[in-house]
């Protein structure tokens, strides 16, 4: 052990203060002396300190403590032995200096005196008087047990040349005396196979400078570590304490309050800048504005257009010299919203001077809005196919076939069928989300991919795929900013968002946020409106929706559709897929194709569908909704509504092939073929739309906070998880005082090491692994796992992935350092290992890196319910692919290495041993140490690289599976 004061062993023993004293069956020296005014045996570890100089050591009270006599007797009298029933530490200084009974938790003396049994070891004992009564130090045994001879370990050309090894005190040794090994006692051996330092167990043996003390190079003497200083075991000079921390003398630990103060400050910063947040946010549903427009809302009249409504034109526009047309149908009334549109009265009003008061102005401004979003002369596109098919690889029978019709620019068609009939599948290969196997299709007359048109389509799923944690302004907004021209202004934009809102009666509730399905905030109709309020924020040249009117309630899917009538009489096309539609709503469509078996059963106008059923000699019951019987035809229940004849839906099929004036029909007047100059005009539109990558990236990074911030609940549990798993992994290794290796001392000094610890670093970074594997994992989860159905939409819909993907990975990383300073600072503060704080943290917020990007692979293959705990064993599985059980040396004979370089929890681990390691080069043989472990020291740097290219490589891979998850969505 380390010795406290100076001077040879003789001297501090012999004096004027010299009485009684013996040798243990510990090893320790004891000795009778006065102390508080009470005679008691002091016995201590280390022989070369003055017993008699001091308070440390363990404390005996004598059989008789009032025998002053007793301390003038020789060296070895017994006559007032120690009471070993009891032992004493001595605490507190001067007056405030008492004699307290030791315990396991106040055995805070050294560690050698803790062995001190106080039981004298007689021939151990004899050694020492025979040393004490010679004249020269040499002529003595230089074991203190009796009959052990000495094993020289340094010789007098060795201690010449070298000295005493750094880090150790060699006090009584020279070339006359060089340094020695002398067999432990079986106490001394069994501390010392528990990794325990131990007393030198001779006088010219050296030791190991004790923890809170520094032993300068050569040995000579041991000096207490200065104030502002920490020494830890081994230490050959005191190392500055970091700046913040309270280092008193003695110390042996590095504790900054730095790290925590500046971490409690910025706690209290987020929470303050969250409560102003939220103080002056407008999240009140709506608002006195928004009263006064329900109120409004509530005057209002929805009504439907008459199947015999005449068109009215809009005035033509201009648009670079390209003339602009938008077709209005009048209806029967309607107040506000796109339902000015159908009202008879209204009309284009090309003045400068628009009345903000009147409902027709919004949508007057809507449509100029929409005109400048193009260079071709309609607004909407036109399709065409002839003889369309679609069979799946692997499908025996085709689930479209021989769909042959046209769909003119600005018409609104509804596609209806039985369950099975390829509604779904008609038009996901119309807009080109399918490419079809057979046939071919035509945009505006020209044959080409639909696909590429994806900038101008607009399509609405079934389902409302929007954000709920954002407000439906926001939805909107986001929509517009990705996908309206590059050259708008953004108070351009807020303009064309604000004419969407009004337009589509969503004002009063622009500020709400949507909600989810389960916990709504918005009803169900505005949260319809809603999604098709994304697809016109993009000023789409033609919208399909998918059963817009699946789960709403009669009148919110009357309002549905009469806002898609009113948009496709300002030029859009809209083709939406129906289901059992109201009378009211099959008569607000233009045209209809029914499908059954995926062929065409019928393909026109929706007034002179009953008239050819009827002429198929079906019977429609006076009183019912004729849109029921046209279902219950299409499905094969036509036999309900015809008595004679075939009724299956094969010969449906039939009769509308076969038929001359169904042909005719679905035929019509050709569509005029565009010239050179309208195609180049679409083209250029379709260049023209969306805003570059580098501002899509940063539209949805802002997006991205922007949830985070609307999901406070989640960020703060997870920043508890982190605190919460710092603090008990600090505690559980708070109990080894910062000293987590033990190695082979450097020659010659090999015989006097402990038990090597080479385990206690890579398992102190494996339990770091694994609890980031459960505070990071869920939340890595959630980056993706819950928008997967998010993207698909977007990317469909002309938003550019990586765009996307990086906002959603940017918006990760101020929390993940959060996350890792909550988890770091309690952590290196309770544990206290040799590597710094910020060499800590640097590998850490990596590894936090790592596990999100490996919990973002799981989300693309995993359902959303499952995401979390699959993420969280994967991580765990990761972490324990570290190359601690089994060791990478282990590993190596395996030939499996390579495997477990490929675990972010080896390279994380090998950082770990080389900052904790490496500092006892001087002391330890640590190259070996490296050998046992299977690690590699001096690639710290190199570490913290393959950690970060780990983790960049985990969310290519998780890319890349988004991307193959769009393009399967997609085929």
């Amino acid at each position: 052990m380390a010795a406290e004061g100076s001077g040879d062993f003789a001297s501090s023993v012999m004096g004027n203060e010299t009485g009684p004293l013996f040798v243990d069956d510990g090893g320790c020296t004891c000795a009778l002396q006065e102390a508080l005014s009470t005679e008691a045996w002091r016995c201590v570890s280390n022989a070369t300190n003055n017993i008699y100089s001091g308070q440390t050591g363990k404390w005996f009270f004598a059989i008789n403590q009032t025998n002053q006599a007793s301390l003038q007797e020789p060296n070895n009298s017994d006559s007032n032995p120690p009471d070993v029933g009891t032992a004493y530490i001595i605490e507190g200084e001067g007056a405030n200096a008492d004699y307290v009974a030791t315990t396991p938790s106040n055995e805070t003396t050294d560690t050698g005196d803790m062995t001190c049994s106080g039981k004298n070891d007689t021939e151990a004992s004899s050694a020492l008087y025979e040393y004490l009564a010679a004249s020269q130090i040499d002529s003595l045994s230089p074991c203190w047990q009796p009959g052990i001879i000495p094993l020289t370990i340094q010789s007098a050309s060795e201690w010449n040349a070298t000295g005493c090894n750094l880090g150790f005190l060699c006090q009584n040794n020279s070339a006359i005396n060089p340094p020695t090994y002398c067999p432990p006692s079986p106490l001394a051996q069994e501390a010392r196979l528990t990794g325990q330092t131990t007393p030198p167990m001779g006088p010219y043996e050296p030791v190991v400078c004790k923890k809170g003390n520094y032993c300068p190079p050569g040995g000579a003497q041991e000096i207490e570590c200065p104030s502002g200083y920490f020494c830890s075991i081994g230490t050959y000079e005191p190392t500055q304490c970091s700046f913040g921390a309270l280092c008193a003398s003695g110390s042996y630990r590095d504790r900054s309050l730095l790290p925590i103060g500046l971490l409690i400050a910025l706690d209290l910063l987020l929470v303050s800048a969250i409560l102003v947040r939220k103080i002056s946010w407008p999240g009140r549903r709506g608002g006195s504005q928004g009263r006064f427009t329900r109120a409004k809302q509530l005057r209002s009249a929805l009504a439907f257009p008459s199947s015999k409504a005449q068109n009215e034109q809009y005035l033509p526009l201009e648009n670079d010299g390209i003339r602009l047309e938008s077709r209005i149908s009048g209806v029967r009334r309607a107040d506000t919203g796109f339902l000015a549109v159908m009202d008879n009265n209204f009309a284009f009003d090309e003045s400068d001077d628009v009345d903000s008061e009147r409902p027709d102005s919004d949508i007057q401004q809507f449509v100029e809005s929409l005109s400048r979003c193009t260079t071709a002369t309609t607004i909407g596109l036109s399709f065409e196919f002839e003889n369309l098919m679609f069979q799946p690889k692997g499908y025996r029978q085709p689930i479209l076939s021989q769909v042959t019709g046209k769909i003119t620019n600005g018409s609104f068609w509804g596609v209806m069928g039985a369950s099975g009939a390829g509604k779904s599948t008609f038009v996901n290969v119309l807009m080109g989300k399918h490419l079809h196997t057979g046939g071919v299709t035509k945009i505006n007359g020209s044959i080409g991919v639909t696909f590429k048109y994806k900038k101008v389509i607009g399509y609405v799923p079934q389902d409302d795929v929007v954000l709920p944690e954002l407000t439906v302004r926001e939805n909107i907004l986001h929509s517009a900013r990705i996908r309206l021209p590059s050259d708008w202004s953004d108070k351009a934009t807020q303009r064309h968002v604000d004419l969407v809102l009004k337009c589509l009666q969503l004002s009063h509730v622009q500020h709400s946020q949507v909600g989810s399905t389960t916990t709504p905030i918005i009803s169900g109709g505005e949260r319809k409106r809603v999604s098709i309020g994304i697809e016109l924020a993009a000023a789409p040249m033609a919208l399909f929706l998918d059963e817009p009117t699946s789960g709403l309630d009669a009148t919110s899917a009357s309002s549905i559709m009469s806002i898609l009538k009113a948009v496709s009489h300002l030029g859009i096309t809209v083709v939406t897929i129906i289901h059992q539609p109201r009378h009211e709503i099959f008569e607000a469509l233009d045209s209809v194709l029914l499908l059954g078996a995926g062929r065409v059963i019928y393909s026109g106008k929706e007034a002179e569908t009953q008239a050819y059923f009827e002429d198929c000699g079906f019977k429609f019951p006076q009183g019912h909704n004729p849109a029921d019987t046209i279902m219950d035809i299409i499905a094969g229940q036509g036999h309900l509504y015809k008595k004679l004849g075939d009724t299956d839906v094969s010969n449906l099929i039939e009769q509308w092939r076969y038929r001359q004036d169904a042909l005719k029909v679905a035929r019509g007047l050709p569509i005029p073929r565009p010239s050179h100059t309208e195609m180049n005009a679409l083209d250029k539109t379709i260049r023209m739309r969306g805003a570059p990558w580098y501002r899509q990236t940063y539209f949805c990074l802002g997006r991205a906070f922007l949830q985070q911030y609307r999901l406070l609940s989640s960020f703060y549990s997870e920043i508890g998880v982190a605190t919460l798993a710092g603090l008990l992994l600090g505690l559980a290794e708070t109990s080894q005082d910062g000293i987590n290796f033990r190695g082979i001392f450097q020659h010659p000094y090999e015989l006097l090491s402990s038990s090597a610890d080479y385990s206690s670093v890579p398992e102190m970074s494996l339990l770091i692994g694994l609890a980031t594997g459960i505070i990071a994992s869920p939340p890595g989860v959630k980056v993706f796992g819950e928008e997967k159905m998010i993207y698909a939409r977007e990317a469909s819909s002309g938003h550019n992935r990586f765009a996307y993907y990086m906002g959603k990975v940017l918006s990760t990383l101020p929390r993940m350092i959060l996350s890792t300073l909550h988890f770091t600072t309690p952590f290196m503060y309770l544990s206290t290992p040799k590597m710094t704080w910020g060499a800590a943290f640097i590998p850490n917020l990596l590894y936090f890196y790592c596990i999100y990007g490996v919990s973002s692979c799981v989300s693309m293959v995993t359902r959303r319910e499952d995401g979390p705990l699959i993420a969280t064993m994967t991580s765990l599985v990761v972490g324990i692919i570290s190359g601690v059980r089994p060791s990478l040396h282990t590993v190596g004979g395996w030939h499996m290495t390579w495997l477990w370089r490929t675990s972010p929890g080896t390279w994380l681990s090998e950082a770990y041993f080389t900052e904790n390691v490496t500092p006892y080069r001087y002391l330890y043989q640590i190259d070996q140490a490296a050998a046992g472990t299977g690690y590699t020291l001096g690639r710290y740097s190199l570490d913290l690289v393959v950690l970060f290219l780990l983790g960049t490589v985990y969310r290519v891979i998780a890319f890349a599976v988004l991307r193959l998850f769009n393009w399967r969505g997609r085929r």
